[in-house]
C-alpha cells in the first residue's frame, strides 16, 4: 500500500519503521525541518511500563482541587474558553473510579511490555545507539503516605505482568547510592529492574535515517492542512502548500494536533494537550548524580541519566495549545532535584523545554483504522501521555499488525477509538 505518516515524533517514526518493514511504500510528512523537534525532544527519557498508573485514578479529583491556581503544581488546570478542555475535564472525572483505573492500567502494562520488548529487538537489530541505560527504574518516595499510597497500584501492576517491587528506605539508596545525600529523607520504594532509560530524540533521529535507507520518504518542512474525505473513505491529505497527496492508508500521528484535523470531519477525538516541561542539566567530572533512571511521585517528575547529562521532567498543565515556558514550573524542577541531590546546587548550565503531550482521559492511547466513524483508510497512532517513548515501538508494531490483519499477541480492543 501506500501510506502517509502524518508526524515525525517517536510515535510516526515508528510507525514509518514497521509499516516499511512490511513492504508497504512510505511518505512521513511533518512540519519541523527534522524529526523529534517537538514533543519527542527533550522528555524525561524513561521506558517505563511502571508507570502505567493513569493520571485520572480516585485521588485524582482532591488533588487537582487541592493545587488549583498554584502555578509550581505538579498537575495545574488553567482554566479556559475552551469547550474541548472542559468536554475533556468531564471525561476525565469518568475515569477516576477503581474499575476504570485497573481496567486502563491492565491496557497501558499489555501494551507497555510488548512494546518495551520491541524495542529491545529493534535495537539488538539495528544496533541502535542512543545513551540507553538498562539499569530498571526506581520509584522513590520522600512522605510515607505518598509510599503507602503506591503499594497497592504496584501490586495491581504485578498481576498484570509488570515486574514493580517494593523497597525499604535502605534498598533504595542501595539501589541508587546518590539519593543517600538528600536534603529530605526517602521513605522507601519500588523498583522495576526490567524497564530502561534512553534518550527519545536520538532514538527517533537514528531510527528515521534507518527508515529512509530502507525506502522510507521524508517530507520536512511540510504543513498538513486537511484531510480530504472521498465518501467514507480518507484518500487524499491537503499540505498547505496546495499539493494534494493521496494514499492507500494515512497515519494520523501529530500527537495533540490529532484532533484539530478531524474537527471539520465532524469527528471529537478525546485527545488534549498536557504541557510537560523538562530541564537538562551539564554535569562535571565527578559530580555526584544518579545513574539509575528515578521517578519522583510525589512531585510528578523523572530522572534520566544522558551520559554527562541529566535530565529531569514532568508536571502537568493543561492550558491549550501554549508552549511558552512558565518559570516558575521551571524552577520547581531545579528546587526539588537540588533538595534531593544538593551536590547539583553548583550546575550552572540548565536548558528548559516545554512540550504538549497528547492526553487521552485515561491515558490509554488510541491505535487502529477509523472505518466505523466513516472514515475508512484514516488509521491513529496518537493520545500516548507521558508514555510516547514507552509506548511507541508497541503501539507502531500493534498498528502494523492491524493494518496486515496479523494477531498482536494481545488484546487490541482497549485502544480503538
Amino acid at each position: 500500500m501506500r501510506v502517509s505518516v502524518l508526524g515525525a515524533g517517536v510515535i510516526g517514526v515508528t510507525s514509518a519503521w514497521y509499516l516499511a518493514a512490511d513492504g508497504h511504500e512510505v511518505t512521513v510528512f511533518d512540519r519541523q525541518a527534522g524529526p523529534a523537534l517537538e514533543t519527542s525532544h527533550a522528555n524525561g527519557g524513561q521506558i517505563s511500563v511502571s508507570h502505567a498508573e493513569p493520571w485520572a485514578n480516585p485521588r485524582a479529583p482532591m488533588l487537582a482541587l487541592k493545587w488549583l491556581g498554584r502555578e509550581d503544581a505538579p498537575l495545574l488546570w488553567r482554566m479556559r474558553a475552551d469547550p474541548a478542555q472542559w468536554l475533556w475535564g468531564l471525561r476525565f472525572l469518568r475515569q477516576c473510579t477503581a474499575s476504570r483505573v485497573r481496567a486502563n492500567v491492565r491496557a497501558i502494562v499489555s501494551l507497555g511490555l510488548a512494546s518495551r520488548s520491541a524495542l529491545q529487538s529493534l535495537r539488538q537489530e539495528l544496533a541502535l545507539e542512543y545513551d540507553h541505560l538498562e539499569r530498571g527504574i526506581l520509584h522513590f518516595y520522600t512522605d510515607p503516605r505518598e509510599f503507602e499510597n503506591a503499594l497497592p497500584q504496584a501490586a495491581l501492576m504485578r498481576e498484570f505482568g509488570c515486574e514493580r517491587q517494593p523497597m525499604t528506605a535502605a534498598e533504595c539508596l542501595a539501589i541508587e547510592p546518590a539519593l543517600a545525600g538528600s536534603r529530605v529523607p526517602v521513605v522507601g520504594g519500588t523498583y522495576t529492574a526490567s524497564d530502561e532509560s534512553g534518550d527519545a530524540r536520538c532514538f527517533t533521529e537514528t531510527l528515521a535515517r534507518h527508515a529512509a535507507a530502507r525506502g522510507v520518504r521524508f517530507r520536512f518542512g511540510e504543513t498538513v492542512s486537511a484531510l480530504h474525505r472521498d465518501g467514507g473513505q480518507v484518500s487524499r491529505v491537503l499540505l498547505a502548500s496546495g499539493e494534494a497527496v493521496s494514499a492507500d492508508m494515512t497515519v494520523l500521528a501529530m500527537g495533540s494536533y490529532s484532533p484539530l484535523l478531524l474537527r471539520p470531519l465532524g469527528v471529537r477525538l478525546p485527545v488534549y494537550p498536557a504541557k510537560g516541561y523538562s530541564a537538562t542539566l551539564t554535569l562535571a567530572d565527578g559530580v555526584v548524580a544518579p545513574t539509575v533512571s528515578l521517578t519522583d511521585d510525589g512531585f510528578k517528575i523523572v530522572i534520566s541519566r544522558f551520559g554527562q547529562s541529566l535530565r529531569v521532567a514532568g508536571t502537568a498543565e493543561f492550558n491549550g495549545y501554549d508552549t511558552s515556558l512558565n518559570m516558575p514550573r521551571c524552577e520547581a524542577l531545579l528546587r526539588r532535584i537540588k533538595d534531593i541531590f544538593p551536590t547539583l546546587s553548583d550546575v550552572s548550565q540548565v536548558n528548559y523545554w516545554a512540550g504538549l503531550r497528547p492526553a487521552t482521559p485515561g491515558n490509554v492511547p488510541l491505535v487502529g483504522e477509523m472505518k466505523a466513524t466513516g472514515l475508512a483508510g484514516l488509521w491513529l497512532n496518537t493520545g500516548h501521555g507521558t508514555l510516547g517513548w514507552t509506548l511507541a515501538c508497541g503501539s507502531a508494531r500493534l498498528l502494523a499488525d492491524m493494518a496486515a490483519g496479523r494477531d498482536p499477541g494481545f488484546d487490541s480492543a482497549p485502544y480503538r477509538f
